[in-house]
């Protein structure tokens, strides 16, 4: 019997946070213990090949490793393996082609975004009967799409503020209605954003009606949804989500921006942002953050993992949920392994739980459709 288990990451993906899931998938990489696990590197390029990677993980985040491991499949074409389609084997042959000397365990999709966190590889690996870290086909599918989940939200009587969902084809159509519905309905200031994207991607504040087309236009870059929100004036708060069907939820933690909002720019690229953790709020109001998390989390079933993000209002101190990501960054400056680290769980822990998890979601999940003869 092998005694360490054999952990294949995927990162990069088709999606605008592709370089994000790049510096996420180093730093779980580097934070897996080599004692425990056999880790096989699975990028996948912009173009949507799939390559495995044998390099120095720090190349990995700088993007670097795309180049090194399109050499080695060049050069050495028998000791790696780059493909575009599936359709010539079963996907557990296929995935079980990046190690030929080896079964895959279990994945950790580490993909942010568009055709990774939104149930689409979530799907393929059910299909190809793999464990895998984090949550399933229909919680990453309507975790990623704001609008759905808000409507959920909603539904479950958790607090959230006032929002309109407009699609692509009306902007140009009705951008009128679509003015005077925001005016009645939104006011301003208010955020506009794409539905399915993540990172703050094509989220834009806007001031005035004047604003507003040149806003949805932007969204409408990213997604064919689009969400107009109601601006909170209060503080941005987080919470880490961590478990299956029984999941706890960490201390919280408060994101201070150093732009306007906290936007792709802010949250990645200026790295001047603070984040406190704890925050200081009454006790009651961590306490109230905290059940809501766990709610939305049970809501849109969720398993793994999950960040739920607030707003607490300045004047008011009501509590408000924003959205939730059903895979949060794990960067070295992201909120969730950050949370679970002043919870008491560090980094390395954190990554072995959701191991684990994922092999009992696999274990109940097939419980399901399984039957004796």
């Amino acid at each position: 019997m092998r005694d360490k288990k054999t952990v294949a990451v995927l990162f990069g993906g088709q999606s605008f946070e592709h370089e994000v899931s790049r510096v996420s998938a180093q730093s779980v990489i580097e934070n897996l213990d080599a004692e425990k696990y056999d880790i096989i590197p699975i990028g996948i390029t912009k173009e949507g090949k799939w390559i495995r990677y044998k390099g120095d993980y720090s190349n990995i985040g700088s993007g670097k490793w795309e180049s090194i491991a399109l050499e080695e499949l060049c050069n050495k074409p028998e000791s790696s393996f780059a493909t575009s389609t599936c359709c010539n084997s079963t996907i557990r042959d296929f995935l079980l082609e990046f190690d030929k000397n080896k079964n895959i365990d279990v994945i950790f999709p580490v993909l942010h975004g568009s055709n990774g966190e939104d149930g689409t590889i979530q799907g393929l690996l059910e299909l190809a009967g793999i464990p895998y870290v984090g949550c399933g086909v229909l919680s990453s599918a309507v975790g990623m799409d704001k609008a759905t989940s808000k409507i959920l939200f909603e539904n479950a009587g958790i607090p959230q503020g006032n929002f309109l969902l407009v699609i692509r084809s009306e902007i140009n159509e009705n951008i009128r209605d679509i003015k005077k519905r925001t005016e009645e309905t939104i006011g301003y200031p208010c955020f506009v954003k794409p539905s399915n994207a993540g990172s703050s991607v094509g989220v834009s504040k806007v001031n005035d009606s004047e604003g507003l087309l040149e806003a949805l236009l932007i969204a409408g870059k990213y997604d064919r949804r689009i969400l107009i929100e109601e601006f909170i004036n209060g503080r941005e708060i987080e919470c880490a989500v961590l478990g299956n069907d029984s999941p706890v939820a960490s201390t919280v933690g408060e994101v201070v921006p150093c732009n306007e909002f906290y936007d792709y720019k802010a949250k990645y690229i200026d790295n001047a942002s603070k984040v406190i953790i704890p925050v200081k709020l009454e006790d009651q109001t961590v306490q109230l953050i905290r059940n809501y998390a766990v709610e939305a989390f049970k809501l849109l079933d969720c398993s793994g993992l999950a960040r739920v993000d607030f707003f607490v209002e300045n004047l008011t101190g009501k509590v408000y949920i924003n959205e939730i990501n059903t895979m949060p960054g794990f960067t070295g400056i992201s909120m969730y392994p950050k949370l679970w680290e002043a919870s008491g769980i560090p980094y390395g822990e954190l990554l072995d739980r959701l191991i684990d998890f994922a092999f009992m979601r696999f274990k109940e999940t097939r419980r399901s459709y399984e039957r004796e003869i």
